[in-house]
């Protein structure tokens, strides 16, 4: 299974949210730090804003800010939310017929091994992601990409 770029850039700004949250982030800000395009990010925060995991706020001295506390945002919802599409294989679709139906036991063991990845997710939240070790490297690399790319 892989996770879609939605998804990946919508981790990375919660991330990067998490640690600033003493103060508020532009989109232009985070883009220039992952170096990805801000007109993508647009929409993904957007999206984060429509599920509560960001307010946006507009005008002189707005930013982005996280929606929730770090401990209140689930990773597996958050992909969940920002995940279009969870199915494995076409016979998780609705509406899909597939000629083993009923006699293939590669559906149930693909579902078992789905939910056993999203059970993972679902006990670990945004906080577990910014524990001060993790934070302090996060950081630190964040930092670094910046210096490279000669943004101080």
């Amino acid at each position: 299974m892989r996770l879609t770029l939605h998804t990946d850039y919508a981790l990375r700004t919660l991330l990067y949210l998490g640690l600033n949250q003493d103060r508020r982030v532009s989109i232009h800000e985070i883009a220039q730090r992952y170096d990805i395009s801000e007109n993508h990010l647009v929409k993904i925060v957007h999206r984060l804003g429509q599920g509560g995991f960001v307010k946006t706020m507009r005008g002189r001295g707005g930013g982005l800010v996280l929606g929730r506390a770090p401990h209140d945002i689930s990773l597996g919802e958050l992909i969940r939310f920002t995940e279009e599409d969870m199915a494995l294989v076409a016979c998780f679709q609705t509406g899909q017929n597939c000629l083993l139906t009923g006699a293939c036991r590669l559906q149930g063991l693909l579902g078992e091994a789905l939910g056993a990845f999203m059970a993972v997710l679902d006990r670990q939240t945004l906080a577990d992601l910014l524990t001060p070790p993790e934070q302090a490297a996060l950081a630190r690399r964040l930092q670094s990409s910046h210096r490279e790319q000669g943004i101080v």
